[in-house]
């Protein structure tokens, strides 16, 4: 027999048991489709979750810092090893580093604008034009390698209030636990001088507050994904290495410090990198520099193991219900096999072998997995569409964005496990019509 007739005869006896065929094949669309849900499941939440750790712990980026170089010979003790700009043009260097800037938290300063508007930073430390490498993207404005300008982050332009606005804004917060969540109004701005504004404590013991004005020359993006209560924080405002050493040795000589700044080290470096599977052997590198250096790495890999478990909790899920679907047809083929006594008789009687009969019935349960699997595509689909559609009406933030997907790799493996199902569970009805007695067969009936 060839292949065509193996499948004309399978597909013709479906059709006849239209209703037999319809309650196996869907045993199996549910089955599959269990097994493409939980799947998507698993690698949805894989993805989001990356994503999130990406964002808040920045998996792609390693953090460098001041290190130690031991005694050598002769030497009674170590040496301490700084993160100098000849040292972080060596670090920019090594294969796989994208990018490598001071990213230095200098002080929590408050600051004010249009002259009676007030807010509050964090101030950073850093080579501005090296802001867009490490993924910052401006709302308003453009970056320039200029000294006594600033730009801040989308949080630091919201809560800015005189101060009677600001005692009317918190008073509505506290009667009303609603106000949380409506959308904040960010404050205009750009291409503003703002006044920072620094109180420290001179050699009389009096209080000194020293001004900074600083042009803003740049607003950053809004975070996606974010509901409103979660954008007000952190404030941080980015200002120029120059620009910080100026701020401080102000600050300095304004508490009778006599130190400079200019020709200090830095603190804290931080370095973009290509591809996260570069991070172990960039990290052994820069080791070898006598610097210290830490990634988040390690938060990546627990979570990894912790989404493994959710995806084995999810596919044996689908894979029990498959194991259920098996059993009916198992059930069903066993029972087309004793109505088909007389058929598989009079086939053997004519010639048929006892692997032609064996295969007819494989390929019969063959074609039932493959309809099945179709169908429970087809089913995961709606499905996912489904749960798609009631988290953002749920949700209720405007956002369209999906939060289940399929990737291209798991309808494959769906289609595979109901292909698996049909052959596996038409093995024992192939071969219990196979061992059929011809003679006894016609006779019976």
């Amino acid at each position: 027999m060839k292949l065509k007739d193996y499948f004309r005869l399978g597909w013709d006896q479906l059709k006849r048991r239209k209703v037999v065929t319809s309650l196996c094949a869907l045993g199996i669309a549910i089955g599959s489709a269990s097994i493409i849900v939980a799947l998507s499941f698993g690698e949805s939440i894989t993805h989001y979750s990356e994503q999130q750790m990406n964002q808040w712990f920045k998996m792609d980026e390693l953090t460098v810092s001041s290190g130690y170089s031991p005694p050598e010979d002769g030497q009674a003790e170590g040496t301490s090893v700084e993160v100098t700009l000849p040292m972080l043009e060596l670090i920019r260097t090594i294969p796989g580093v994208q990018a490598a800037a001071p990213f230095e938290q200098i002080d929590h300063v408050s600051f004010v604008v249009d002259e009676s508007k007030n807010g509050y930073v964090s101030l950073i430390a850093t080579e501005l034009p090296a802001l867009p490498d490490f993924g910052y993207e401006l709302r308003q404005g453009a970056i320039t390698d200029i000294d006594n300008v600033i730009i801040l982050n989308y949080a630091a332009t919201l809560d800015i209030f005189d101060e009677r606005t600001l005692a009317l804004s918190q008073m509505q917060r506290r009667n009303n636990g609603q106000a949380s969540e409506q959308e904040p109004i960010s404050y205009p701005v750009y291409q503003k001088t703002i006044e920072l504004q620094k109180e420290i404590q001179v050699g009389d013991g009096s209080i000194k507050t020293l001004k900074f004005p600083l042009r803003v020359i740049g607003v950053m993006a809004r975070p996606e994904g974010l509901p409103p209560s979660m954008i007000h924080n952190p404030k941080i405002a980015y200002i120029s290495l120059k620009t910080a050493n100026h701020f401080q040795n102000e600050i300095a000589a304004a508490g009778g410090l006599a130190t400079s700044m200019d020709n200090r080290p830095i603190q804290e470096t931080r370095v973009k990198v290509n591809d996260t599977k570069l991070i172990p052997q960039i990290e052994e590198t820069i080791r070898k520099l006598k610097l210290n250096v830490y990634s988040n790495l390690y938060q990546q890999e627990r979570m990894s193991e912790e989404l493994m478990i959710v995806r084995l909790v999810f596919g044996g899920a689908g894979l029990f219900i498959l194991l259920v679907a098996s059993l009916t047809i198992v059930v069903a083929m066993t029972m087309a096999t004793h109505q088909r006594r007389r058929q598989i008789g009079i086939m053997k009687v004519l010639g048929a072998t006892l692997g032609q009969i064996r295969n007819m019935f494989i390929f019969e349960a063959t074609l039932l997995g493959i309809l099945g699997g179709l169908l429970g595509a087809l089913l995961s689909h709606w499905v996912i569409w489904g749960i798609n559609a009631v988290v953002i009406k749920l949700s209720g933030d405007g956002s369209n964005s999906e939060i289940l997907f399929i990737s291209y790799w798991v309808l494959p493996i769906g289609m595979l496990f109901a292909i698996l199902t049909g052959v596996l569970s038409g093995l024992y009805p192939a071969i219990s019509a196979s061992r059929t007695d011809a003679l006894t067969a016609i006779k019976r009936e």
